[in-house]
C-alpha cells in the first residue's frame, strides 16, 4: 500500500478528489493539521462522492508523526523546487508521498533537510504548478506502474 500525505491542505475539493483516488488505488490518505476546512465539509463529500466511507484516512497533528511512523528514506517530497523527476525514483510497497498546501507547497526547510527525497513533475515554465489532485494522480500511478506492471 502507498501512503499519500497532504501537508496542511487548503482546498476541500482537492482533498475529496485525492480521497477518491486513494480509494481507487487502494492507498491510504494522511492529512496533516491544520486543515483549512472541516472533513464534513460538503465540498469534500461531493468531490469524494460515495467513496469517502471506504477511504483509509488518518489525521495527524504534525509531519513529525509521519517521520516517526515511516522510514524517512522512503518518504518522498513532491515539490516544484527540486530537481529530481518523479519517474527517476524506484518505488516500492509502503512508500510515502508528501504534497504541500496548494498556495505555497512544502516548506524549504523540509526540502533542505531531506534533499535526496525530493521529486518533481516536469512542466512548462508558463505555470507555477499543477492542480494538487492531478499531481497526486501523476505520482501515485507512476509508483503503482512500477510496483505492479514493471519498470
Amino acid at each position: 500500500m502507498l501512503h499519500i500525505v497532504l501537508f496542511e491542505p487548503e482546498i476541500p475539493q482537492n482533498t475529496g478528489n485525492i480521497g477518491r483516488l486513494c480509494v481507487g488505488a487502494d492507498c491510504a490518505l494522511h492529512l496533516i493539521k491544520p486543515l483549512r476546512f472541516r472533513l464534513d465539509d460538503i465540498a469534500v463529500k461531493r468531490a469524494g462522492l460515495d467513496y469517502w466511507p471506504h477511504l483509509k484516512l488518518h489525521v495527524h497533528e504534525d509531519l513529525d508523526e509521519i517521520y516517526t511512523a515511516f522510514n524517512p528514506e522512503r518518504i518522498f517530497l513532491a515539490s516544484t523546487k527540486v530537481k529530481t523527476c518523479y519517474w527517476d525514483q524506484r518505488y516500492r510497497d509502503g512508500d510515502v508521498f508528501v504534497f504541500g498546501p496548494e498556495s505555497r507547497g512544502l516548506p524549504e526547510s523540509l526540502l533542505q533537510q531531506y534533499p535526496l527525497q525530493g521529486i518533481r513533475i516536469p512542466m512548462s515554465e508558463n505555470i507555477r504548478s499543477l492542480n494538487l489532485a492531478n499531481s497526486v494522480a501523476v505520482v501515485m500511478f507512476e509508483a503503482l506502474r512500477q510496483m505492479r506492471w514493471g519498470k
